[in-house]
């Protein structure tokens, strides 16, 4: 009777492991209340700043606030998502070691999608995330993570950086999805965030990790708070007695003769009168050393600022609106550096500038 296996036994070799390994696995670990209070401030902090880089991007109000720490199992994360949604695997690659995943919904990532390709995010259809919309998701949440590594950076004080993510659209339901392969243990730390995006977007992001990234994070946070320990400062060296010093014998006394010093004639001090330059006294004499030397002369008609994005739309045909008025003066430069101010006029075939307005001769040489 004592060779009887028993019941544990059993389902250990069924599972193709053996006993001891199973008494050699590490006991699962949890957060406590301080490491979730102190993950739901990292997060309150690193998110914040990929709102604002999100909102860059997309050209409309972002707003990621109040994280919710939680625990979760692979099992209850199955339940938790049972329809498709798109996730992105994130790396560390300096700084910190590890992974974590980011979860949205179908519907919000076409919305992102449709923004950073120059949509307006209406009536958007989640089943067509192709390749470029889920590429275009991808860039979004990495330039979300990379901001999100500076702000860790700023924390922790040290630099941390992350690899591009990988990005797919999941069936939690189903196996070998991008969360099976992240290896997460059995229970895993999950964050939850409000996602507002302008008027298109109202629902909720999720990052995943496993406990021991969500420890490691904890404590980096406390190592970098820590109060740095103050050396002892050394003790000031007793002074020493000072020796008496050696009786010497008197020198001998120095002849000195005293010289009458010779008469030096002394005369008022004259300055010249303080008075401010002229146009002719300003100009250094060896100017025209410099006549021949050539000038870049441009004309500037007025300026604008243009996103990325409306630069990428420009064609052939489009128009693009300047910051002056039709009939405002134009700017003159040399070497790019504005001298005067004139208006256009046609000259035959040719454009030319009437000079309207000309600044000061010693301010045009540099000379003030």
């Amino acid at each position: 009777m004592s060779e009887m296996l028993s019941q544990d036994e059993i389902d250990a070799l069924l599972r193709g492991t053996s006993d001891s390994s199973k008494s050699e696995a590490k006991p699962e670990e949890h957060l406590d209340s301080m490491e979730s209070d102190a993950l739901g401030e990292i997060g309150n902090i690193s998110f914040g700043n990929s709102a604002t880089a999100l909102s860059t991007l997309l050209q409309q109000k972002v707003e990621i606030t109040t994280p919710i720490v939680s625990e979760v199992t692979i099992d209850a994360l199955r339940e938790r998502y049972p329809t498709p949604h798109v996730a992105l695997r994130v790396g560390y690659t300096e700084g910190l070691k590890g992974e974590n995943v980011l979860v949205l919904t179908r519907e919000d990532a076409a919305i992102i999608s449709d923004l950073m390709l120059g949509g307006n995010g209406i009536d958007v259809d989640p089943e067509g995330l192709d390749e470029i919309r889920l590429s275009a998701v991808q860039e979004a949440m990495n330039q979300m993570m990379g901001a999100a590594a500076t702000s860790l950076s700023t924390v922790f004080s040290k630099k941390i950086d992350i690899s591009p993510p990988l990005v797919e659209v999941f069936d939690a339901t189903k196996t070998q999805t991008i969360i099976d392969r992240l290896e997460l243990w059995e229970t895993m730390v999950l964050i939850e965030f409000n996602l507002k995006v302008g008027t298109l977007i109202d629902s909720k992001i999720v990052q995943i990790a496993p406990i021991q990234f969500g420890k490691q994070l904890v404590n980096e946070l406390m190592t970098a708070t820590a109060p740095q320990p103050v050396a002892p400062a050394a003790a000031a060296p007793k002074p020493e007695a000072p020796k008496a010093p050696a009786a010497a014998a008197p020198p001998p006394p120095v002849r000195q003769e005293v010289k009458s010093a010779p008469e030096v004639a002394v005369s008022q001090a004259e300055f010249m009168p303080l008075h401010a330059p002229t146009t002719n006294e300003s100009i250094p004499a060896n100017l025209g050393l410099l006549y021949d030397v050539p000038l870049s002369v441009t004309v500037e008609l007025g300026r604008t600022k243009r996103s990325v994005r409306e630069v990428l739309e420009l064609s052939q045909g489009s128009i693009i609106e300047l910051d002056k008025l039709a009939g405002e003066p134009v700017d003159i430069y040399v070497n790019q550096q504005r001298i005067a101010r004139g208006e256009v006029v046609v000259i035959e075939e040719n454009f030319g500038v009437r000079v309207t307005e000309i600044i000061q001769p010693h301010e045009r040489i540099g000379i003030v």
